[in-house]
């Protein structure tokens, strides 16, 4: 049987366990209530950080980027490199606008040490990617560069647009070099066969996707790669000294049929075309 003072003392521990249970209940309300608030203010500084750096790296290429005849535009997504993703060999010019025209066409033009190569650009298939060439193209961002790369086994394809392919001699780094951002995949040419006849200028990347950069490669004879890269226009002109290139054949350092030309391929400069309705 308990005594009166056990009584008092049960009592005054169950007072206490209620207290410490009231306390510790306002306490997960209140770290609830601040892990809200917290997150919130993470959100609206990720959100006002994006729209900043959107806005200060855009570029201004409002003449090349006008809307076409229907003043239709297209929301494009152009991703910042991580201080991490980006090398030596990462051209930083800044950001393409966000918002592309997606009608008309473009005319590219290559003007290389043999001769100009041209190609035609649809805005409605590939508005993100012909507004990304658009820009790069304004800065300066091919010209002097050299086409690293020429596959004459299996597939047909001289590749070009490594920023950091300049000067003489190869180097091991050559065709790792891109601008700060990278972009999605457009026009996937998945319902037809060979995915990438002759003629097609097309967008290299590596195997994952979204990693679109500036680097193209010409198609010269059909090739049926998976359809996982973009294609940006038809070749309308100059297809033939690429074809001369080809028959010069490579150096094989990747692997036979696939090297550097051994037919040296320089763009002195490549530009874009104001949109024609």
């Amino acid at each position: 049987m308990t005594t009166t003072r056990e009584r008092q003392r049960a009592a005054a521990r169950a007072r206490l366990e209620r207290e410490m249970a009231e306390r510790a209940a306002k306490a997960r309300k209140r770290r609830q209530t601040q892990a809200i608030v917290g997150a919130g203010a993470v959100l609206l500084l990720v959100v006002a950080g994006t729209v900043w750096l959107a806005t200060a790296l855009g570029g201004d290429d409002k003449k090349q980027n006008a809307a076409g005849p229907d003043g239709a535009f297209a929301q494009c997504s152009y991703t910042e490199l991580s201080a991490q993703g980006k090398t030596p060999q990462t051209k930083d010019v800044g950001l393409p606008p966000g918002q592309q025209s997606d009608t008309g066409t473009q005319t590219m033009t290559i003007d290389t040490n043999l001769g100009p190569i041209t190609a035609k650009i649809d805005r409605s298939k590939v508005p993100c990617t012909a507004g990304s060439f658009t820009h790069l193209a304004s800065k300066g961002f091919f010209d002097n560069t050299k086409c690293h790369r020429l596959v004459t086994e299996g597939i047909k394809v001289l590749q070009c647009g490594d920023p950091s392919v300049t000067g003489k001699g190869w180097r091991k780094t050559d065709g790792t070099g891109g601008p700060s951002y990278r972009m999605a995949e457009e026009n996937l040419p998945t319902d037809q066969r060979p995915a990438y006849p002759e003629g097609v200028i097309a967008m290299a990347k590596t195997q994952d996707p979204g990693t679109t950069g500036s680097q193209f490669f010409i198609v010269y004879g059909d090739s049926q790669l998976d359809p996982n890269y973009t294609v940006l226009g038809k070749i309308t002109g100059g297809l033939d000294l690429v074809k001369q290139v080809a028959a010069a054949g490579s150096d094989d350092v990747n692997q036979k049929g696939d090297g550097h030309p051994k037919k040296e391929v320089v763009i002195k400069k490549l530009t874009m075309s104001d949109i024609q309705g």
